[in-house]
């Protein structure tokens, strides 16, 4: 047994052992990293969370997967799958140490079948990656995260991912027929099946998705995919009041309209675009973004008119629309550099991703809005509220200064708080980016009922809790304190 590392963890000091040799005769001596700057660098995602690993490994295929859970099952080491760590809640830092697995060497596209509306990828594969490979069979994936770039398909599965096109095209789970998934006993299973229904037991496929991990490890995917819309149209609105472009989400959505897109930016966001990239959006309470898709044009130009008739409703002013590809760039550009543009709102607040993703009904899209800005106020933090309204999905992001230990609670407070009116209007608490670290303290009250049975489930299938150990229902309840939060200055 090799000594890999020493290091410090809310419980204090522990030493581990890792037979690293073992590993490398998996892997191959070029895969496995032990290095204090590499596991520094694997021991955190996008979330404010980092912990030590022990050990980095990036297997090639699905049988090395295999060989190292099965040495890890036999030992009690924990492993935490990892794709390309842009989760924003910390589902890949390991909270418990062990093995870090990375899985961006599994970034083959297998399969593209166009009969039968599928493709067959590796967990490794990149969203964007797909898409550029299914775009000249006039197809795409239309999940689209912000972070596409580098989301790998494992990564958006494990959390249930989605994106702008959520409101029409759903979320991941929404496009998964099915998967291959080494359980933690090391067996390689196939789940799902190649259909568009299926009504055969237990859909232990569906289980796997959004469960962070902590199940099972994903190493295929069989994704359904569409058609390229051969026309869009997108529209701006300008409101001087949050309710009144709230009020126009929850109409439009009660019309019967299909918008493929339905975006909110508030006045703290528009103020950190134009700051950042000198946009000149007008200084108005809320800006709404809403595009229409489609094969007929004809069909197009119905929605589009209908949404732009709800904004003009709502007092709605200012109204741009543009089929124009170019052009509708220029008018999403904001919302898509938005995440970045938020750390430039004002010298020294950092941008941190809390309780960032929530859920709410639609008549309720306008009253969050304002109750973010007003909790906000009596924490003394700033918070943005926007996203993808269309799906019921409020953003935000809270604006602190992270050197200032009071800050992290007025934090906790605002967090805390939040999470309760979420909650009190039946809202959920993750909409897309999952729960991780961040948001398990809220996660436990929303699913108090149900968390006996997520107990049960993860000991059926992993009886030796290796399987990305202490998120989900067994996540610290105190966020503060469950890891080191790197955006600290010690």
């Amino acid at each position: 047994m090799i000594l890999i590392n020493e290091a410090r963890s809310g419980k204090g000091r522990f030493m581990e052992k890792v037979n690293v040799q073992k590993i490398i005769d998996i892997v191959g001596e070029n895969n496995v990293k032990s290095d204090p700057g590499e596991l520094l660098v694997y021991g955190a995602d996008s979330s404010v969370h980092e912990a030590p690993a022990w050990i980095v490994v990036r297997p090639e295929n699905a049988r090395q997967v295999q060989a190292i859970v099965k040495y890890a099952n036999a030992g009690k080491i924990p492993v935490v799958t990892r794709g390309s760590g842009s989760g924003m809640s910390g589902q890949a830092v390991p909270v418990k140490g062990g093995i870090v697995l990375d899985m961006k060497r599994m970034n083959r596209i297998l399969e593209i079948n166009l009969p039968d509306v599928y493709c067959r990828v590796e967990a490794g594969v990149v969203d964007d990656d797909l898409n550029r490979a299914l775009k000249p069979y006039g197809m795409f994936y239309p999940v689209a995260p912000a972070s596409s770039r580098v989301a790998t398909i494992g990564g958006e599965i494990a959390n249930n991912a989605s994106g702008v096109r959520s409101v029409k095209y759903g979320a991941v789970r929404d496009s998964v027929l099915g998967m291959k998934v080494v359980m933690a006993n090391g067996d390689l299973v196939d789940l799902g099946c190649l259909t568009r229904v299926e009504a055969s037991g237990y859909q232990l496929d569906r289980l796997m998705v959004g469960s962070e991990g902590t199940l099972g490890i994903i190493v295929e995917a069989t994704l359904k995919f569409q058609p390229l819309p051969k026309f869009r149209c997108m529209g701006v609105a300008n409101f001087d009041k949050l309710e009144q472009a709230g009020d126009a989400i929850a109409e439009i959505m009660e019309s019967g309209c299909q918008p493929s897109l339905l975006e909110l930016m508030d006045n703290v966001a528009i103020t950190a675009v134009n700051k950042t990239m000198d946009m000149g959006l007008p200084d108005v309470e809320a800006i709404l973004m809403f595009e229409a898709d489609g094969m007929v044009k004809e069909a197009v130009d119905f929605e589009i008119e209908k949404m732009k008739a709800v904004c003009e409703k709502h007092e709605g002013s200012g109204i741009e629309l543009s089929y124009d590809a170019k052009e509708r760039t220029r008018l999403f550009a904001g919302r898509k550099k938005l995440f970045p543009a938020l750390s430039m709102y004002k010298e020294l607040l950092a941008c941190t991703s809390l309780a960032d993703d929530m859920a709410v009904p639609y008549s309720k899209m306008a009253e969050t809005a304002r109750k973010i800005h007003d909790i906000a106020k009596k924490n003394h933090v700033i918070m943005t509220a926007y996203g993808h309204c269309g799906s019921g999905c409020m953003h935000t992001k809270i604006l602190m200064e992270p050197n200032r230990q009071d800050q992290w609670e007025d934090a906790r407070n605002a967090v805390a708080e939040l999470y309760e009116y979420v909650n009190s209007v039946g809202g959920t608490t993750s909409a897309e980016h999952g729960i991780g670290l961040s948001k398990a303290p809220a996660f436990k009250i929303e699913k108090a009922a149900s968390l006996p049975y997520m107990h049960a489930i993860k000991k059926a299938l992993d009886p030796n809790n290796i399987l990305n150990p202490g998120k989900l229902q067994d996540a610290p309840d105190d966020w503060v304190k469950a890891t080191r939060l790197r955006y600290q200055v010690n």
